[in-house]
């Protein structure tokens, strides 16, 4: 379940994605399978080669592609989610990560 996000962050997010751009969305989450984590970032685009070759710098497997249909996307967890933001130079998407942190104890 996702929350924490705005309407307009999740268009731009998704319109970034369409255009074929590698796009990062940072928002709070839930998932009973990862109970320590509350926060994903998705990194999306609709060229999945794309998104392919990037995961594979950070050695992300292409069986972990969400391939929702028009959005496929990566989701990033824990360490995994912040040292691939911080390479990325996401500052804005880490500052998120951050205030979500501080809000609460949030891992």
């Amino acid at each position: 379940m996702a929350f924490g996000i705005t309407r307009h962050e999740l268009q731009v997010w998704k319109n970034e994605v369409a255009s074929g751009k590698v796009a990062f969305l940072t928002h709070y989450w839930q998932d009973d399978r990862f109970p320590e984590c509350y926060t994903v970032t998705k990194v999306g685009c609709n060229n999945k080669e794309k998104l392919l070759k990037w995961g594979a710098q950070y050695g992300l497997k292409p069986e972990w592609i969400d391939d929702h249909p028009g959005l496929p996307h990566f989701d990033l967890l824990g360490e995994r989610q912040v040292a691939i933001l911080q390479q990325e130079n996401e500052y804005e998407q880490l500052r998120k990560l951050i205030q979500r942190k501080k809000a609460g104890s949030l891992k």
